[in-house]
């Protein structure tokens, strides 16, 4: 199982110190996903091995409109392991760009509906469903973010839209461990095996970006490779 994470300077915790809690967590990776315009300095190599966890270099996209965004999209799908879209006036966007990984958070500054629902479906895109709100807001806010993400999930189970789990951290405290994610995930109609199946999605999709980045890669079912010639 993978989390996410937006680390200083967007974030208020250090990669190391996210990295820590999440291994101490029970996670087998974190994905940093700072937003293109505040990049955190740190090596995930050295993080990986130090705290025995794997540190996913990744990025969340967001912009003002969609010539930007998609101008971003291009340059950092060639430099991060993972690109997430900021959702809200972007849901179209993200959806309908295969070359997007993960459609954050689409509830919180927009709306989804069956139309983006076949199009994520259609292009691989993940959506995610984000605890942020239901975690740390309360009030109006936490109803608010109940209601849609009931309503996400009504469409990604209707429409078998691929998805995603995170508790969108942005400090070392904010982090939850896998039990508690399910415990939340039980309040808007998910099973356990669900929540872990959109904390395992994450893993997935690196290890699918890594192996296409590869040399040997050429395009799906398809490697270079060596032959023998027959005697």
């Amino acid at each position: 199982m993978y989390e996410t994470a937006h680390a200083r300077p967007d974030g208020e915790s250090t990669v190391a110190r996210l990295a820590l809690t999440a291994s101490e967590q029970g996670y087998e990776g974190l994905i940093v996903r700072n937003h293109d315009d505040t990049v955190a300095d740190y090596d995930p190599e050295t993080l990986s091995s130090e705290f025995g966890i794997d540190v996913v270099d990744g990025v969340e996209i967001r912009a003002d409109n969609r010539s930007h965004a998609s101008g971003a999209i291009t340059s950092q799908r060639s430099q991060r392991t993972i690109v997430c879209v900021h959702g809200g006036r972007l849901n179209r966007l993200a959806c309908e760009d295969e070359r997007v990984d993960v459609l954050a958070h689409p509830m919180t500054d927009g709306d989804f509906n069956h139309v983006l629902a076949r199009a994520a479906a259609d292009n691989a895109v993940r959506v995610e469903f984000n605890f942020a709100r239901v975690l740390r807001a309360n009030g109006g806010v936490r109803v608010q973010a109940l209601r849609g993400l009931r309503k996400l999930r009504t469409l990604v189970e209707k429409y078998d839209v691929p998805y995603v789990v995170s508790a969108d951290a942005s400090s070392h405290l904010h982090l939850r461990a896998p039990r508690e994610l399910a415990a939340v995930g039980t309040t808007i109609g998910f099973t356990d095996e669900q929540i872990h199946n959109g904390l395992c999605e994450w893993g997935r999709i690196v290890a699918r970006n890594r192996d296409r980045s590869s040399d040997s890669f050429i395009e799906p079912g398809v490697r270079k490779g060596r032959y023998e010639e027959d005697d």
